[in-house]
């Protein structure tokens, strides 16, 4: 892939990761009902973690590859949030060719890992 393409990639992939987390606050703003405080709490832990996640993701981009003009695409809360999280997490997974540092996979694997333990508590509830 030419230099300039995969940095565009990246930078699309970095803005939608950041859309994913603001997306998570919609969701965890939105529940209600029971099991609702139990959604609250492992929403917001996810979010912490990948908030964390998502800043070394980027940074480190930025030390390989120089600055990146990172856009955010609009966020919408989805209805169905768990399907939408599961989606999230194939979408990540298929644009991890774009990061072939052991250190970005690294970094891709916790972002992963936050996923499914959201998936896991979420799906739990239910």
């Amino acid at each position: 892939m030419h230099m300039a393409n995969k940095k565009q990639t990246v930078i699309d992939f970095l803005g939608e990761i950041i859309s994913f987390r603001n997306n998570l606050k919609l969701i965890h703003w939105s529940i209600t009902g029971r099991g609702s405080y139990e959604a609250h709490i492992s929403l917001d832990q996810a979010i912490d973690t990948l908030t964390d996640v998502t800043d070394r993701l980027v940074e480190t981009s930025i030390a390989v590859m120089g600055t990146l003009e990172i856009v955010i695409p609009e966020t919408r809360r989805p209805q169905n949030y768990i399907k939408y999280i599961e989606e999230f997490y194939t979408y990540v997974d298929k644009n991890r060719e774009d990061f072939p540092e052991k250190f970005t996979q690294a970094i891709l694997d916790d972002f992963q890992e936050a996923v499914q333990q959201l998936l896991f508590r979420l799906k739990r509830l239910e």
